[in-house]
């Protein structure tokens, strides 16, 4: 195995670079400005397409910086956490409903994850391939750029969290970090703000704190193990307030047992190991394009258990060849990273979400991110020692493999990111040029209240800054998924409210025949794919 590099502690001499800013550190900070400059560009221009599901959080960023409300959840869902409506709300303060601030802090999270996974990656593998990871993250499909720009919830802070503690293990194995107890109460702070943010990320959070427990033995029964308690409580006390005060049935528990319940028979074990591994892995990966995995594509998903597997032999010989505790805890980290990627693999080829829409459904697998170093750390390995002429015959071939499957995974990824920046991208810049044409119409017309579908509304009030308001309905024109409970009461007080369906959808079909031949009279314009009625009498059908 490859030993670490230590960073040397010697003082530099005047003049001279410091240890750490060493030619492969600074290849990575080349790699990592590209990557961030590149997506600042795309959060500029609002690309991807911003949606209701993200316009809820600048919403609820919107009220909590005008004092309006303190949401602990995401609003009609009690078990997503709203850090990031909190880390914009300063910015919408400033700037008003704006899609690139209410991205920017985002956009930080995803630059701060570059960096902590680069540092830990120099720590429990070697500089230059600290650096090729840093290279693989910085491309991306749509699908794993619109996880690290767009505010939708949880996954870029638990990743950045996730690092941050495996880094505090590391630090405390070595002993480079000076104040222990602070150390560990900042391990167990952001354990607790994980938990809040996103339940996704509990089997990483397990792992991370088997390594801790590893590292710290008996020191958690001391004073240690006082600060782990305090500020996991301290970190997840939104969580435990908003419990405590929830009506029956609508705690996070109840909430999250409700909404991953089966409905019906299971899907059968094989597709669901095929959408989870030969579609979700690669989608998590970003080595397929936003419509799905071609039977090319796919050959990372099939890898990808075998990969677990030689990972954690490795690891493990690695550990039983280690002396010390300083030694060992590069293994026990990697361990610990291969452990959650494979729990979180696991939990997720059980839901029939992996069969049912594994298009739709492998964001749930953007934090197997985490898990990368570890996971490409043998195949480095063996690469390095072919390169280097170290090996016999046998070694000198799998290395050639080792080589083959790096280069295929850098060249498809990519690939993936050249078609989405030069083609893929276009198709939401229309469809976000549109949704502010929409807004303009809808406030040209002197529209306050109207109803909507669900993937109108929200998106609709965020753009005009609450001077619309939108109640949702479903394509029977009865109530639907209203996030935000005030916006459906004051549209129950409209004298005359209006309606923002989609062209020819089956809403709109809906309400052309129950206007009958007044449809055409309510008709007020037609943008975007989109009609907008202003009906002479208030329509209501649901009641």
């Amino acid at each position: 195995m490859v030993v670490p590099r230590a960073e040397s502690a010697a003082p530099r001499r005047r003049g001279r670079r410091p240890p750490w800013l060493d030619r492969p550190a600074l290849v990575a900070l080349l790699l990592g400005v590209i990557g961030v400059g590149y997506r600042l560009y795309l959060v500029l221009n609002t690309v991807p397409v911003a949606n209701s599901d993200e316009a809820t959080f600048g919403l609820a960023a919107l009220h909590i910086a005008q004092g309006r409300e303190h949401p602990v959840f995401l609003y009609g869902q009690r078990y997503m956490g709203m850090l990031q409506s909190y880390l914009a709300a300063p910015l919408l303060a400033v700037t008003g409903p704006n899609w690139p601030a209410l991205r920017l802090p985002v956009l930080a999270l995803y630059a701060l994850f570059l960096w902590l996974i680069h540092r830990l990656t120099r720590r429990i593998g070697s500089p230059w391939f600290a650096t090729a990871i840093v290279g693989l993250l910085v491309l991306g499909s749509e699908r794993v750029i619109r996880d690290q720009v767009t505010t939708v919830g949880g996954r870029p802070e638990v990743k950045v969290a996730v690092l941050a503690m495996l880094l505090v293990v590391v630090g405390l194995a070595r002993g480079t970090v000076r104040r222990r107890w602070p150390a560990v109460g900042g391990f167990g702070l952001l354990a607790g703000l994980a938990l809040w943010s996103d339940w996704l990320i509990v089997p990483y959070l397990a792992v991370a704190g088997l390594a801790l427990l590893w590292v710290l033995r008996r020191e958690l029964f001391g004073w240690a193990g006082l600060a782990l308690a305090v500020g996991s409580v301290v970190g997840v006390a939104p969580m435990i307030r908003d419990n405590l005060v929830a009506p029956p049935g609508q705690d996070s528990l109840s909430v999250l047992r409700r909404i991953s319940g089966e409905s019906g028979p299971a899907p059968p074990w094989p597709r669901r190991l095929g959408g989870g591994l030969l579609e979700g892995v690669p989608l998590a990966a970003g080595l397929c394009p936003v419509d799905g995995c071609t039977r090319w594509q796919e050959w990372f998903g099939l890898l990808y258990p075998l990969l677990l597997v030689v990972a954690a032999v490795f690891a493990g010989r690695a550990y039983r060849r280690a002396v010390g505790r300083a030694a060992r805890v590069g293994p026990v980290v990697q361990l610990a990273l291969l452990a959650g990627a494979a729990l979180t693999l696991l939990a997720y080829v059980r839901s029939s979400l992996a069969a049912s829409d594994p298009l739709g459904n492998a964001r749930y697998l953007s934090v197997l991110q985490l898990s990368l170093p570890a996971v490409l750390w043998p195949l480095w390995v063996a690469a390095v020692a072919c390169w280097r002429g170290t090996v016999g015959a046998l070694g000198r071939l799998a290395g050639a493999l080792a080589t083959a499957v790096l280069a295929a995974l850098a060249a498809t990824s990519l690939v993936v990111t050249v078609l989405f920046a030069t083609v893929g991208a276009a198709p939401g810049r229309v469809e976000e040029r549109q949704a502010r044409e929409l807004a303009a119409t809808v406030r040209a017309a002197g529209l306050h209240e109207v109803y909507g579908e669900y993937w109108t509304c929200n998106r609709l009030v965020f753009n005009t800054a609450e001077q619309v308001v939108c109640g949702v309905l479903d394509d029977d024109l009865h109530p639907g998924q209203n996030r935000y409970p005030p916006y459906w009461w004051r549209l129950a007080r409209a004298a005359r409210p209006g309606y923002v369906l989609g062209t020819d959808t089956p809403a709109d079909r809906r309400l052309r025949e129950l206007l009958g031949d007044r449809a055409d009279a309510a008709l007020v314009a037609e943008v975007g794919g989109y009609r907008v009625y202003h009906p002479a009498t208030p329509l209501r059908p649901w009641r």
